[in-house]
């Protein structure tokens, strides 16, 4: 075990460097950039998601230099740039690193990450590891909570389904998940505020934030009361088509035990139903379902995240990941699709361990890689 282990932690390696090298690409190929942004700016032309970061263009020390002739041969790279001086231009290149070629750019960026060093935002006065911790609590939040009431809806129903296989319940049942997995999350969203958050109807639940501006001065029953208090739409409305693949995969791993030998040798043995299906079948069938729970976690903080932070103006990952994209934020922009790539394949592993600690049959060791 400790072998496979070994070499899946060194494939990482390559499959990261070419996550970043694919993504770092395409960035030199796409329009605008970071001095761009700020071009936009200073004269006046931005709009947008700009418009949301604090600090504005951050702290230019040193580069602030003063709109002057035409322009010199360096600003005429930049689109917008005519009327500021050069020298300005070429400081903004310095600052950001851009006066150094690209391959070099990218060997620094690699070397800086190596060592979890991620820099600083370009439009925000501070550090992205920060930036990256002050809006964790919101997306692990949804993450964990849609998960976990997704979990708890599947599994039960999912047996149920395959117990009372082919029934009306199931035939009913089968229709509210696929009904409820073909409805857009956040379309569901916004039916919940126009029910029950002042949108037509009714003013029970609140529509920003996680918390009360009070929560400090409640006391820890209260804090936690306002807490599920604020967070009941947004999960509800991402978990909405959230259980749907599990319930169904719950069901189809509980029909394929229930016909296989040893359940028929069970029964002929005199064992009761219930006794058949969790003492025999619910280990073999919920394999599957377990082992991917590490998976769903991670896959939660982006199933939708964005659209529901926005909605319920929750300033969470989602939202910090597209509005870095937006405004050419690239150290946010990098740092995020790196931390959450290594995270996804670390997952993966623990996803592999997991079938192993559930089922000591299973020896990834025997397979190749």
């Amino acid at each position: 075990m400790f072998a496979y282990i070994a070499r899946r932690l060194l494939l990482m390696i390559p499959t990261l460097l070419g996550i970043m090298l694919v993504s770092f690409a395409l960035v030199q190929f796409a329009p605008g950039g970071p001095i761009e942004r700020i071009i936009a700016q200073i004269q006046g032309q931005d709009s947008g998601a700009t418009s949301r970061i604090s600090g504005g263009t951050g702290d230019f020390s040193g580069a602030q230099g003063q709109p002057g002739g035409a322009g010199g041969d360096t600003s005429s790279r930049y689109r917008g740039a005519q009327g500021l001086d050069p020298q300005f231009i070429k400081q903004l290149e310095v600052q950001f690193g851009f006066d150094r070629p690209a391959h070099e750019r990218f060997l620094k960026m690699l070397w800086d990450y190596a060592r979890f060093d991620f820099g600083r935002s370009y439009f925000r006065d501070i550090s992205v590891v920060e930036l990256i911790k002050e809006k964790l609590p919101v997306s692990i939040t949804l993450g964990l909570w849609m998960t976990l009431l997704s979990y708890a809806i599947s599994i039960p129903l999912g047996i149920r389904k395959a117990v009372r296989d082919g029934s009306s319940f199931d035939v009913w049942t089968s229709g509210v998940v696929i009904v409820g997995y073909a409805i857009p999350g956040f379309l569901f969203a916004i039916l919940l505020i126009v029910l029950f958050a002042g949108g037509s109807f009714f003013q029970i639940f609140p529509l920003r934030g996680l918390t009360s501006e009070n929560f400090s001065e409640l006391s820890l029953g209260g804090k936690i009361l306002d807490y599920l208090w604020h967070i009941t739409l947004p999960i509800i409305a991402m978990s909405l088509g959230a259980f749907a693949t599990s319930t169904l995969l719950t069901k189809n791993s509980f029909l394929d035990e229930i016909r296989k030998q040893y359940v028929l040798t069970a029964r002929m043995k005199g064992l009761s139903e219930r006794a058949v299906l969790y003492r025999h079948v619910f280990r073999n069938a919920m394999l599957i379902v377990i082992a991917g729970f590490p998976g769903a976690f991670i896959g939660a903080f982006f199933s939708g995240a964005l659209l529901i932070e926005t909605i319920f103006s929750l300033d969470g990952l989602g939202l910090l990941s597209f509005e870095s994209i937006v405004n050419r934020d690239y150290p946010v922009v990098f740092a995020n699709l790196y931390i959450f790539s290594l995270l996804g394949l670390l997952v993966n592993l623990i996803s592999d361990l997991t079938y192993t600690w559930i089922d000591p049959r299973i020896d990834f060791e025997a397979r190749e890689v």
